[in-house]
C-alpha cells in the first residue's frame, strides 16, 4: 500500500517570535495569592503548630507580628481575637 503525499510549504522568511523586552512596575511587587494560601498551610500543618503559630505578617499598609490559631477561606484568627483578611496579606511567615 502505497503512503499519501504530503505538501510541506517552505518557509521563506525569518521567524521572530520571541518576546524581547518585559516591563514590569516596581511598587506592584507582591506575591501571588496561591503562595500565601500555600504558606499558610504549611504553617498549619508544621509539626511546630500545635495550637499556635507566631507570625510576621506583611499587610499591604503594615507589618504585624501575630499569634495565629485558626484560619476560615476568607481571615485568619489570631489569638487576640481579631480577623486578618488574607486578600490583604502580601507575605507571611513564621518566627
Amino acid at each position: 500500500m502505497e503512503k499519501p503525499r504530503v505538501y510541506a510549504n517552505p518557509i521563506n522568511k525569518k521567524i521572530d517570535n520571541v518576546q524581547d523586552l518585559f516591563r514590569s512596575d516596581k511598587d506592584s511587587r507582591s506575591i501571588n495569592p496561591v503562595d500565601v494560601n500555600k504558606k499558610i498551610n504549611e504553617i498549619f500543618a508544621s509539626r511546630n503548630h500545635v495550637y499556635k503559630s507566631k507570625v510576621k505578617i506583611t499587610l499591604k499598609d503594615a507589618v504585624v507580628e501575630k499569634e495565629i490559631v485558626g484560619k476560615t477561606n476568607i481571615n485568619l484568627l489570631t489569638l487576640d481575637g481579631n480577623l486578618i483578611r488574607i486578600t490583604d496579606i502580601v507575605d507571611i511567615e513564621r518566627i
